[in-house]
């Protein structure tokens, strides 16, 4: 092998190295993303089944369409 093609060589390799140390790292972040919007979700399903049994909950009254006692 020439010394060219063992630069070469050792530049591919050391391009790899550096596209595989990424990979990894795109990987974390996306394990990590995934969590937090895992976990998000779950917030605002328990958010929307609060406001559900709220809004159930809340009626109105024949009292709220009466004038206040000032009148």
């Amino acid at each position: 092998m020439t010394a060219d093609a063992a630069d070469r060589l050792v530049a591919l390799e050391t391009r790899l190295a550096h596209h595989e140390r990424m990979a990894e790292e795109i990987s974390e972040v996306l394990s990590r993303q995934t969590k937090t919007i895992d976990a998000l979700v779950a917030q605002v399903r328990l958010l929307q089944d609060r406001l559900a049994d709220m809004a159930e909950e809340w009626r109105r009254s024949p009292q709220d369409d009466r004038p206040p006692p000032h009148y």
